[in-house]
């Protein structure tokens, strides 16, 4: 996993002040990493827009320009002037060998954005937006500078963003580049190097970058075993049961031992699940929510939730003050996605807002969240889930829109819940749950809007 920041500006003074690298050799570092990516992807002689705004992200942009000057087609567009000291600096060296401006946007085989970069924290004025507009519409493989122009340190487009296909980030991942509202924007992201290592670079953050490598599947390894050593899973079972079935059939797939289908209705289940009117005696853990509807009266759901067991909660129990007691256990993973999540909010008093506030302030929700309840395991469901416990945040970038279909919640229950009955600490649960979930995805031999979660506990049994 890798280290995630709202923003490297300490990290930058850290550079000047201790490895006596100044502000003109981190700036030559990251112009040089988007000359590369271009060198990279474009044969000599190819045409090369580059927009520079007037600050630092704009000086990168130029400096870019320079060194691809009499190789490639340089069309260098300055449409606000160059107000910071680098800035100026970077265009005077560009004028000095030989380079000049083009006053109009042009097609162009490549087109960088190094506008506004990390550093916007307002709305864009119009005559950006049109400007930003335009740029999305030409043809032609787009690079951003840092982070593309538009998106704040929330990950939120100011109205709108400049469209990447690559972002080229410098020194290190930014937070905002891996939100939801700003994974259309983004493309691949690669981090330049500004003239020392990563490892000199950084420092640890309490914000992490889950990574494909990150995943450890529930291998089995001791061979004197039986079912009983890989835990019982409970599954409640509620109004509409096969949202419980698919979660107990992705537990199965994931390593329990047993899963257990708890319901009083006589409802027909795959042979491979158990079917309950109680808890078993050997339960080991509880998965609750998915499809719950309002199936149980009060005693009859406390009679499954009055005890210590690891806990996985879903759905329907987001909107259910009953939730509340239930935060102050140990051992507990919430899974919600947006709209569920707003209602947990409300009811915890924590705040009173829409999904779509939710996705435009995913970090600081999640972080109040955590500070109230820190015993509690998030799993804020999403294009970019966030998985959370009292202090430590992770993202999770692996899933893709394949997962934009009913029962891929209920899946991830399930893959969660089968982890904690085998033992796993809730954190870890939640994680590994999570990324057996998202690169499961990826698996699926078929077009993204064809995934169904049968295919998905079919790829996970292949992870």
């Amino acid at each position: 996993m890798q280290n995630l920041y709202i923003d490297v500006a300490k990290l930058d003074q850290r550079c000047y002040e201790i490895y006596n690298l100044p502000e003109d050799i981190l700036m030559e570092h990251a112009a040089f990493a988007i000359t590369q990516q271009i060198q990279k992807q474009f044969p000599k002689g190819a045409s090369v827009l580059i927009v520079a705004g007037p600050g630092n992200n704009g000086g990168d942009g130029i400096a870019c320009a320079r060194q691809l000057l009499k190789e490639y087609e340089v069309l260098l567009f300055v449409p606000y002037g160059a107000k910071s000291q680098m800035c100026k600096i970077q265009l005077d060296r560009f004028y000095a060998c030989g380079g000049e401006l083009i006053d109009e946007i042009k097609e162009a085989d490549a087109i960088v954005d190094a506008l506004f970069g990390s550093g916007l924290s307002k709305p864009l004025r119009e005559d950006s937006v049109h400007l930003i507009d335009r740029l999305n519409r030409i043809r032609g493989f787009k690079i951003a500078c840092d982070i593309p122009s538009g998106i704040d340190k929330d990950g939120k487009p100011l109205p709108v963003a400049f469209e990447a296909d690559l972002t080229v980030t410098m020194g290190a991942r930014k937070r905002s580049l891996f939100m939801d509202l700003a994974k259309d924007y983004v493309g691949e992201v690669v981090v330049a190097d500004l003239g020392v290592s990563q490892r000199l670079y950084e420092e640890d953050s309490n914000w992490k970058l889950l990574e494909r490598e990150d995943l450890k599947p529930p291998y089995r390894t001791k061979q004197n075993s039986n079912k009983g050593n890989y835990g019982h899973l409970a599954v409640i079972a509620g109004e509409k049961e096969g949202a419980a079935i698919m979660a107990a059939q992705a537990a199965l797939s994931y390593g329990a031992g047993l899963v257990s289908v708890v319901t009083f209705e006589n409802i027909a289940i795959p042979y491979e699940l158990m079917h309950s009117s109680h808890l078993p005696p050997k339960t080991t853990a509880i998965a609750v929510g998915m499809g719950l509807g309002v199936e149980y009266c009060d005693d009859d759901l406390d009679g499954f939730l009055n005890n210590n067991l690891p806990l996985v909660i879903d759905a329907d129990l987001f909107y259910s003050t009953k939730i509340l007691k239930l935060l102050e256990r140990d051992k507990i993973i919430l899974t919600p996605h947006p709209k569920e999540f707003a209602s947990l909010l409300k009811l915890c008093a924590i705040a009173e807002v829409t999904p779509k506030e939710v996705q435009e302030n995913r970090a600081e929700f999640v972080e109040e969240f955590c500070r109230r309840y820190p015993k509690a395991v998030l799993i804020l469901k999403g294009a970019n889930p966030i998985i959370a416990h009292n202090g430590s945040f992770f993202i999770n970038p692996l899933g893709s829109n394949a997962l934009a279909k009913g029962g891929s919640g209920d899946v991830l229950t399930g893959l969660v819940g089968a982890l904690l009955a085998q033992g796993y600490e809730p954190l870890e649960a939640a994680l590994q749950g999570s990324l057996a979930h998202a690169i499961a995805s990826q698996k699926v031999a078929k077009a993204n809007y064809a995934l169904r979660p049968k295919d998905l506990i079919e790829a996970v049994s292949k992870l």
